[in-house]
């Protein structure tokens, strides 16, 4: 009887995402077939050419002069900055950022997407009795903050239009 009132509410609600026009995000097409991204060994950029590859149409090359788009990144910055002090002068909060900084260009002088910096940050209580936890707190963070860049990379990807031909 359980297990019946519960395929019930299953069904219902399954039909009711399907009446509302809902639908999971599928992988949003980027507007160039072929991308190169120099130095895809690790870091952020061994994430997104992962990204690009798992959930895109897009072929990811090792040759520049073969991709019609050239992904660079200008910078990736990891800052720490200290945010409250307690009584005593020892620190109580911290601030995380992560700036990344990059372009998409068709390697002949056309914008896919100009030079667009990115920068995500999260603020840290810190306990000093505590300081391999929040060291270990604060690599799962970092971790975070890099995925959450990906996913937003990849959405500015997306939204990128293809460069205009240069007027004669």
């Amino acid at each position: 009887m359980r297990t019946l009132k519960t395929a019930a509410a299953a069904l219902a609600s399954s039909l009711v995402l399907a009446a509302c026009g809902f639908q999971m995000r599928g992988a949003a097409p980027l507007p160039f077939d072929t991308l190169y991204m120099p130095g895809t060994t690790g870091g952020i950029a061994l994430d997104l050419k992962r990204s690009i590859q798992a959930g895109t149409r897009t072929t990811v090359l090792d040759d520049p002069k073969k991709a019609e788009a050239v992904l660079e990144f200008q910078q990736e910055i990891r800052e720490k900055l200290i945010l409250s002090l307690a009584a005593t002068g020892r620190v109580r909060e911290f601030q995380l950022r992560y700036r990344v900084a990059f372009r998409v260009h068709d390697g002949k002088g056309g914008e896919f997407v100009p030079v667009s910096t990115v920068q995500l940050t999260r603020e840290v209580s810190f306990n000093d009795t505590d300081v391999l936890a929040k060291e270990t707190e604060e690599a799962l963070l970092f971790r975070d903050m890099q995925f959450d860049m990906v996913q937003l990379i990849m959405r500015r990807l997306a939204a990128a239009q293809r460069p205009k031909p240069p007027s004669q």
